[in-house]
């Protein structure tokens, strides 16, 4: 009895002495992205030939796949989303929208369009993703193309670019689901 008490009074003195350790907060699923704008420059003539996306644990991600090296981009959380060419608004579901240019048309050297959604308003069924609402086509205007991305709430986005398959070349935006 008394070498059970001594036990407990040992255990419950070394958490009192024994210093706690700040607690500091680490990022969503180790992700450290922020929520400004993201750039890259340069200009291609390769053509913008589809777009798609997916889901993950972490993150929604929107791919454009580009028919041989993506030129440039930017992307950017903006009041609203605007067509190429017109700027005229395009209305887009959720509590904030991204604006993703690539610095690629979406026709060929014959001005034959490449990339030609039937519905502009509703590129991919988004339904039961947790951060993507909508994606729209905001159209391809002098060797640009712009895309919608409404999305849940101004959340941290990251961009990039991967080659392949083959000669083609995909830019990448994910979108976090949460801060």
């Amino acid at each position: 009895m008394r070498r059970a008490f001594l036990s407990v009074l040992l255990l419950v003195s070394v958490f009192l002495l024994v210093p706690a350790s700040p607690a500091t907060a680490a990022p969503y699923c180790g992700l450290v992205w922020g929520s400004l704008e993201k750039t890259a420059p340069g200009l291609s003539a390769a053509p913008v030939v589809n777009v798609r996306t997916g889901r993950h644990s972490c993150y929604d991600r929107l791919v454009i796949d580009v028919a041989g090296d993506v030129g440039g981009y930017t992307v950017a959380y903006v009041p609203v989303v605007v067509q190429d060419g017109s700027g005229l608004p395009i209305p887009t579901r959720g509590g904030a929208a991204l604006q993703i240019t690539v610095n690629d048309p979406s026709y060929d050297a014959s001005y034959q369009a490449t990339y030609s959604p039937a519905n502009p308003l509703e590129l991919r069924n988004v339904t039961g993703y947790r951060t993507f609402r909508q994606v729209v086509y905001a159209g391809s205007f002098e060797g640009y193309t712009s895309l919608g991305l409404g999305v849940r709430a101004r959340l941290p986005f990251r961009v990039f670019t991967l080659d392949g398959p083959g000669t083609s070349s995909r830019l990448v935006v994910d979108v976090a689901h949460r801060w």
